[in-house]
């Protein structure tokens, strides 16, 4: 005779319907913070301005995106644009002591940043990586990618360093419980930003890319995409505007929508269970 069992779903309750929210003594820049609308922070969304800008316009655009179980994180950059007297800021040195533009420039203050925020958001928060989302325009744009693909070589590094003997048997709940499984971040967008470096990745990242331009991106750059991601899709919206610009119209938000209805997860109920049949 079959007996029966249940088994709590470990996708519900492995972490809380509502997160706490991050601790402004472990983020070293202001930053705003809103709780889902609907009671249920299932993702969270980061979202990275642009050079010039602050965390603040993004902090409404977080708000009016009214995203389903989705909580917001608008962060400002670290460095304040020279020899500017407004609120300006920038991710990482941009401009050279002349004022121009620096051409190849070096994120990696923007990447230790927010390799903190995102360890912070996943050992103090509960927040799965799975369930972190990232956003960028533009200078955002790149850091939003670039700190993906830092954050994937650091899992395939983790997991390397943990990874048990070839020959020693184990399932993927001991996998589960040795922290061997490579964690990957849910998805990333970016409007016109691309990639800094040329990717050097022993297995492309699986977390999805949306890439948001208006023809200002050159074939290379969609060969780095290819190469350090292995899902990539792309969005171009040409007009007679400037090229360096959010999308601004329902027509060219509504990809963007799409493709965070098919990344974003979806909590369903509590005290859901598994039905286990066993053979007695």
């Amino acid at each position: 005779m079959a007996e029966i069992h249940l088994r709590e779903c470990s996708s519900v309750t492995s972490s809380p319907r509502r997160k706490p929210p991050p601790n402004s003594a472990r983020i070293s820049v202001p930053f705003e913070y809103t709780a889902s609308d609907d009671g249920t922070d299932e993702n969270l969304l980061v979202l990275l301005h642009g050079l010039g800008d602050t965390h603040v316009p993004f902090a409404k655009l977080g708000r009016s995106l009214n995203l389903p179980q989705t909580a917001t994180l608008a962060l400002r950059a670290p460095e304040q644009i020279p020899f500017l007297y407004e609120q300006a800021y920038q991710w990482y040195t941009s401009f050279d002591p002349l004022g121009d533009l620096i051409d190849r420039p070096n994120p990696t203050p923007a990447l230790d940043l927010l390799r903190i925020v995102i360890s912070h958001l996943v050992d103090d928060c509960n927040w799965p990586p799975l369930r972190i989302h990232l956003f960028g325009f533009a200078q955002g744009g790149s850091v939003a990618v670039e700190s993906v693909v830092s954050w994937w070589k650091g899992e395939l590094a983790r997991t390397r360093k943990l990874q048990v003997t070839e020959n020693r048997e184990h399932d993927e709940e001991d996998d589960d419980r040795r922290g061997n499984i490579t964690r990957q971040l849910g998805s990333v967008v970016t409007v016109g930003g691309p990639l800094l470096s040329y990717p050097t990745v022993e297995k492309p990242c699986p977390t999805p890319l949306l890439i948001f331009h208006r023809g200002s991106l050159c074939k290379s750059a969609f060969a780095s995409f290819s190469k350090a991601f292995a899902k990539v899709q792309e969005v171009e919206r040409r007009d007679s505007g400037r090229d360096a610009r959010m999308p601004c119209s329902k027509d060219e938000w509504e990809p963007i929508m799409r493709f965070w209805s098919e990344v974003l997860g979806r909590r369903t109920g509590e005290d859901l269970y598994e039905v286990m049949s066993g053979a007695t």
